[in-house]
């Protein structure tokens, strides 16, 4: 059969291929014996590659193609395209729903498409492999490595399949020219791996099972925070309950997150952020950042991890979209310039009711914080206000503070929280928990604060709550979706002048475009074409 474009990846690790020149042409092992032929073989060769696996996940982000984050910001009611007066319209094909915004990019997600296939295969190689691996009777060892990589598996394809729906299933490593699967399949094994993980990862298997020790690590409450939130998207988007998971299985499995003591809401909902939390010292040229609760707080259930140590010499391990998110071109510390991409609306910062603290510590609000001489004529879309959450800082003289090679592109390393206690929390308060109400209340009196005010615990509710507590998290367009397509494109469509390159503007985007597509990305051409049209192309974006 003939090969495709998406699994022409580099095996596993690059050691495991390259040793070193041998001394002698006569000798034939090379110095380094490290190659898939001698390989998984030990404990130890499997943890390796096990960290090949998640390096695999980290690299969907630092090899800094088009970000399922960005992605989900661009298209949610949140956010609009932004970036430069200058900038390819990529985005704002993706925020329009509409390729006519930019014909020429029609391979925006190739990176994203192969380096998501490329962790799939790393999982895929070494969970076939376990089985030739000698655990010398240490199936507690077996089963957790098994289990983390089947979490990790499991998290890529909810990525790929919520981007793209239609897209093959690879369950083993293959240079088959596989087609695009039936979607529901897809899920069966989502839910498949995350219910293996949720029940064979120890919860004792590191220090804590919570990410302040883990250091990002699967766990069992990971597995089965994320199984909730694939059977609320499934159930709502397709309105079915056929792919292995129940309503009262999702539930049970928050409730014993909650009920483990492993996780806490942050006191303060500012110190979750850098951007919010540091305070700037001019006078000595630092950032307090003592008030930031740390990457490894109480409320992170799950993390994708990043370093501040990548550098043009082949280190990967950065968040290379936080610089999208910078203000354009302008250091105001503590935020750190950037892109200027996905501009929040002013609909939405409207929104915010003005006793949440979440709307101070979500949203810089350009001229209620007196940035000065922001250069408008160099800004797409411009509302008048960005990111906050994710931004990236600087220190007082605009410098990048993150350390490395203080790269503003590369050397970004804030993690990005995957999984929050507070969606546990509003989650399990969604699926009908006896303990709803005390719930929802937990997550707005941090809120709130002193101004709490007390709502009844609806579904209705909730969604409006999920979209201040998460904003800009990568949530709100799959909240959005799952909530019915109709329903959805009343959500999505608008109208909102904004100003771009100092001039007027305005950004419409349309129920009916929104509803050719059904909410999915492009399947990138060069894809297409290298499986000689094996691929088809989603509906809308020809």
């Amino acid at each position: 059969m003939k090969k495709m474009g998406y699994i022409s990846y580099s095996m596993l690790l690059g050691s495991l291929l390259l040793g070193s020149c041998s001394s002698s042409f006569l000798d034939v092992e090379p110095m380094t014996s490290v190659l898939e032929s001698n390989f998984y073989k030990t404990v130890a060769d499997a943890e390796m590659a096990l960290v090949g696996c998640y390096d695999g996940y980290q690299r969907t982000t630092s090899n800094g193609s088009q970000a399922f984050y960005i992605t989900s910001e661009v298209a949610s009611d949140n956010c609009f395209g932004g970036t430069g007066t200058t900038d390819g319209r990529g985005f704002q094909a993706i925020d329009r729903f509409d390729i006519g915004q930019s014909q020429s990019d029609n391979n925006i997600f190739d990176g994203t498409w192969s380096d998501y296939y490329s962790g799939i295969f790393r999982c895929n190689t070494l969970l076939g492999k376990l089985d030739g691996t000698d655990f010398s009777g240490n199936t507690t060892a077996r089963a957790r490595i098994e289990g983390e990589t089947r979490f990790l598996r499991a998290v890529l394809y909810f990525d790929l399949v919520r981007l793209f729906e239609n897209i093959p299933l690879l369950t083993s490593p293959t240079s088959d020219n596989i087609p695009q699967s039936d979607p529901k399949e897809v899920y069966k094994l989502i839910v498949s791996d995350l219910k293996f993980a949720a029940s064979s990862i120890p919860a004792d298997a590191y220090p804590k099972s919570a990410a302040a020790s883990n250091d990002g690590r699967a766990t069992p409450f990971a597995a089965k925070a994320l199984l909730a939130r694939v059977y609320l998207f499934y159930s709502g988007y397709y309105a079915a309950e056929d792919i292995g998971v129940s309503k009262a299985e999702a539930l049970a499995g928050l409730e014993e997150v909650i009920k483990s003591g492993q996780f806490a809401l942050v006191a303060d909902f500012k110190n979750l952020w850098p951007a919010s939390s540091y305070l700037p010292n001019a006078a000595d040229n630092t950032l307090d950042i003592s008030k930031y609760a740390g990457k490894g707080n109480s409320e992170v259930v799950f993390a994708q991890k990043f370093n501040n140590t990548s550098d043009y010499e082949g280190h990967i391990d950065g968040n290379r979209w936080v610089v999208f998110l910078g203000l354009r071109g302008k250091s105001w510390s503590p935020y750190g310039q950037g892109w200027g991409a996905c501009t929040v609306s002013k609909n939405f910062f409207n929104a915010f009711d003005n006793n949440d603290t979440r709307k101070t510590a979500s949203i810089i609000d350009i001229d209620g914080e007196k940035i000065p001489d922001f250069n408008l004529k160099d800004q797409r879309e411009y509302t008048g206000y960005a990111i906050k959450k994710y931004a990236p800082t600087a220190l007082p003289d605009g410098t990048t503070n993150t350390g490395g090679d203080k790269d503003m592109q590369l050397s970004q390393d804030q993690d990005y929280f995957v999984i929050r206690y507070a969606d546990v929390l509003l989650m399990a308060a969604e699926l009908g928990s006896p303990n709803a109400q005390q719930y929802f209340d937990q997550v707005r009196k941090r809120a709130y604060k002193t101004n709490f005010v007390a709502l009844p615990v609806s579904k209705s509710n909730i969604l409006k709550e999920r979209n201040f507590e998460f904003a800009f998290e990568g949530i709100r367009y799959w909240d959005v979706l799952r909530q019915g397509i109709n329903n959805a494109a009343a959500i999505i469509e608008t109208s909102e002048d904004v100003l771009s390159g100092s001039a007027p503007d305005k950004v419409v985007i349309t129920k009916s475009k929104f509803l050719t597509t059904r909410g999915f990305m492009q399947i990138p051409n060069k894809q297409i074409t290298l499986s000689n049209g094996v691929l088809k192309q989603n509906a809308g974006w020809n």
